[in-house]
């Protein structure tokens, strides 16, 4: 769950924990996850598409922000001479949609493909391979980037700014992603939930929208789950109730590339019901100021 990210380009490798084994000062590194984690900001590192050679970065580095919120999603960018500059951020204020002015505002959306392979071989594979077959079509509009989570599901993608993530992606699926989220729309094809909810709420999200064939991206809220039942509301006034449970799959499989086959579980919606009548959501709030 992250209703923030934070994106620093870092060229070279990067290890397992990335923001520690790069090239990225180790010590802004852990200042960073520090400042930005216990206030629901995400920190990634980003390298622009192509070989990367074990060598020191050289001149200016891109740096993205984005808050994910339906509320007033957006992506602001600036170019950096030194990554401790981003230690200045105010975390809590940017998790909480306001960005201060800093950077400038990026229209377009970005998408995040995983290629850690430190972190996963399957992302150093299947991601690569995906960034190549998207190479020359996107322009800046994609990055690699550190682990994002879900490796079984590689190539594994997130979309800035709206923090839908995708798995199992081929270039004709990203390629749409991208059309799509440039027209403040989701596919739903390979989507696996928007970072911003608990899993719980991503599951009951995609689940409604695939009932009433909603594609609109800040068209749904989620609140927080009450047990196993979530709360969707949709901008109309529209409300469900989503009954969540967790579930073993079968057969076995790899979490991982390389790894023993288990018996994973995942959560998935049983029920999808209209609210009682005379019950309805919680009003959306105003977007907050930036």
């Amino acid at each position: 769950m992250a209703g923030g990210w934070l994106c620093l380009e870092q060229r070279g490798p990067w290890g397992h924990n990335a923001l520690l084994q790069s090239h990225l000062d180790p010590a802004v590194g852990r200042a960073l996850d520090a400042a930005a984690g216990p206030a629901g900001v995400r920190v990634q590192l980003i390298r622009r598409p192509g070989r990367h050679a074990d060598e020191p970065p050289d001149g200016p580095r891109r740096a993205y922000l984005a808050h994910t919120g339906p509320t007033g999603s957006w992506l602001r960018a600036a170019d950096l001479s030194d990554p401790s500059e981003l230690l200045g951020l105010n975390f809590a204020a940017i998790a909480a949609g306001r960005h201060g002015g800093w950077g400038r505002e990026v229209a377009e959306p970005l998408l995040l493909v995983c290629t850690n392979g430190r972190r996963d071989r399957c992302c150093a594979v299947l991601g690569r391979e995906l960034v190549a077959g998207l190479q020359g079509r996107h322009g800046d509009a994609v990055w690699e980037t550190t682990h994002t989570g879900g490796h079984r599901f590689a190539p594994a993608a997130v979309l800035l700014p709206s923090g839908y993530t995708y798995g199992r992606l081929g270039p004709h699926q990203a390629d749409a992603a991208l059309a799509a989220a440039g027209s403040g729309k989701v596919t739903l094809e390979h989507c696996r939930g928007r970072s911003t909810w608990t899993r719980a709420g991503q599951v009951a999200e995609l689940a409604v929208r695939d009932q009433i064939g909603e594609h609109l991206i800040d068209a749904l809220r989620v609140e927080p789950a009450d047990g196993d039942q979530v709360r969707v509301t949709h901008q109309d006034g529209r409300t469900w109730t989503v009954t969540v449970h967790e579930r073993e799959l079968d057969p076995p499989r790899p979490n991982s590339c390389g790894k023993a086959a288990v018996r994973p579980t995942t959560l998935v919606a049983v029920d999808v019901s209209d609210a009682p009548a005379g019950v309805s959501g919680s009003p959306a709030p105003d977007p907050p100021p930036n």
